[in-house]
């Protein structure tokens, strides 16, 4: 249950980003990490601190439970 909730995070952040047009290097580079490291997060590859995903939704101008609402996952 907890790997698919981990699963749906990514699959949230990676939506966003794409609704926004916005490529793995731009967030990336926003998050001064490299493109594969953000890639292993969308990927669902890398656990994320907290204080990570609140810069995520801050570089997505979303907020934090829209990217953890794991409902929204199964509808995508």
């Amino acid at each position: 249950m907890l790997n698919y909730k981990v699963k749906a995070v990514a699959t949230n952040i990676r939506s966003k980003r794409e609704q926004l047009n916005y490529t793995q290097e731009y967030l990336a580079a926003k998050l001064n990490i490299s493109q594969n490291a953000y890639s292993k997060i969308e990927l669902g590859y890398t656990k994320i601190t907290v204080e990570r995903l609140f810069q995520i939704a801050d570089v997505l101008e979303t907020n934090l439970t829209e990217l953890i609402n794991s409902e929204k996952a199964e509808a995508a």
